[in-house]
């Protein structure tokens, strides 16, 4: 099992910056990739940006060149560096962790931290 516990969310002007923080615990040895997702009222969980175990980073074409994800492995924690923010960046973000355990890959979730950027 893999526990995620996420921070740094809030209430942020447009053009503004907030950093997202997930913790990992658990069965840390067993995980592939980390990454951030995020669901806005009314919308489908979507991809913010992954990073795998080797260090291979992938990102949603809107958040290109604005967020930034990176980790810190002796801490077990991913973090995502969000500048420029707008509007449409308002969602609830979800820290997720993409492990292998008994035999199969497994997806755990953070329960979530509510980013809302005011024009």
């Amino acid at each position: 099992q893999v526990q995620l516990v996420e921070s740094g969310g809030g209430l942020v002007q447009a053009g503004g910056s907030l950093r997202l923080s997930c913790a990992a615990s658990g069965s840390i040895f067993s995980i592939n990739s980390m990454g951030w997702y995020r669901q806005a009222p009314g919308k489908q969980r979507e991809l913010v940006a992954t990073i795998t175990r080797g260090g291979s980073i992938n990102y949603a074409d809107s958040v290109k060149g604005r967020f930034t994800i990176s980790r810190a492995n002796a801490k077990n924690t991913v973090y995502l560096q969000m500048n420029s923010l707008k509007p449409e960046d308002t969602a609830v973000y979800y820290c997720n962790a993409a492990a292998f355990i008994g035999g199969t890959t497994r997806d755990y979730w953070g329960k979530g931290t509510l980013v809302t950027v005011s024009s």
